[in-house]
């Protein structure tokens, strides 16, 4: 008999069916689970399927038991990996199940942005097309994409779906070297990107590396009516410098639907920065559109069967 133990099911939405393996096993599962609560709730576990809650070298030590931990995500930033190999115990992730909406709502932030859409609504909400007296409201500069540059930082499987969005829409696209690396055929320089993009989407895991790899430097490179959009990791970016280039209009505008702490507290930069009409925040759902979601789901459980049947499937380690 196999133990599993789901440490935080409740992130995964309700609207995705979560079937059980098709092995003998015990299932237990928890809505969310607090980092002092791991150890115990996981002293018998065989497997861990587990999204946001951090396992620490710490944990991982305390669980000699533990055989995988199946990640309901993409991004491994929540585990100390080379614990993981040290112990034995293997490491699998899902992949491309927001292949399609995570660029679709990039492509929508975009959208949304360079056509000030957020803040012509808000126009009407408040009257103040209705007292201009005109048959067309002015107030906000409107912009079309084609034509347009969009600079991609990281180039995995949603970046280059993005790209073909973009393309089809007439814009032209320039990839980034990493930063401080000199370009590879085909990529650009990070500064070059940064100082010619008119839309500069990232698209990177979050590590040592790329933690504030946009910050008050970067923002300063920018074009000033650049748009800054981010669906990948809140920590990409330094949010009280983003918050500054906003508010001095030192850049057009941005697009997050991530932040570094989810969820923001109410003094995150990210929650002044609402105020301006240039900025907008959606609450980590890019992902979540219900195929992405059955996709995750289902993809999750495949994972365990395979690692169950002896099958390397997603491994990360």
């Amino acid at each position: 008999m196999v133990n599993l133990v789901f440490l935080d099911q409740e992130t995964l939405p309700t609207q995705a069916q979560l079937r059980r393996p098709n092995f003998a096993h015990h299932w237990q599962s928890y809505g969310n689970t607090l980092p002092e609560q791991v150890t115990t709730r996981l002293a018998e576990a065989d497997i861990v399927l587990v999204n946001k809650v951090s396992l620490t070298a710490d944990m991982i030590a305390q669980l000699p038991r533990l055989k995988l931990i199946a990640l309901a995500a993409t991004g491994s930033d929540n585990l100390d990996l080379t614990a993981c190999r040290d112990a034995g115990i293997a490491v699998c992730n899902v992949r491309d199940y927001s292949k399609s909406s995570v660029p679709e709502h990039a492509l929508s932030l975009m959208m949304a942005l360079s056509r000030n859409l957020h803040a012509y609504r808000n126009s009407v909400v408040d009257g103040r097309w209705q007292q201009s007296g005109q048959f067309c409201y002015f107030d906000y500069p409107v912009r079309d994409l084609h034509g347009q540059t969009l600079g991609l930082i990281g180039y995995g499987t949603i970046a280059k779906d993005l790209e073909k969005l973009a393309l089809a829409l007439g814009m032209q696209v320039m990839v980034a070297a990493r930063k401080g690396q000199t370009p590879a055929a085909g990529r650009v320089r990070f500064e070059q990107l940064l100082a010619q993009a008119d839309i500069i989407s990232l698209h990177c895991p979050l590590n040592a590396d790329t933690r504030h790899l946009i910050a008050e430097p970067e923002f300063k490179l920018m074009k000033e009516d650049a748009i800054l959009i981010n669906v990948g990791r809140g920590g990409l970016v330094d949010e009280a410098a983003l918050l500054q280039a906003l508010e001095t209009k030192q850049i057009g505008g941005a697009g997050f639907d991530v932040v570094t702490a989810e969820p923001p507290a109410p003094d995150n930069p990210l929650m002044q920065a609402l105020a301006c009409p240039n900025f907008i925040l959606t609450p980590h759902i890019a992902w979540a559109s219900h195929d992405a979601m059955q996709r995750l789901a289902d993809q999750l459980i495949d994972n365990i069967e395979a690692f169950v049947a002896g099958k390397e499937q997603n491994r990360l380690v």
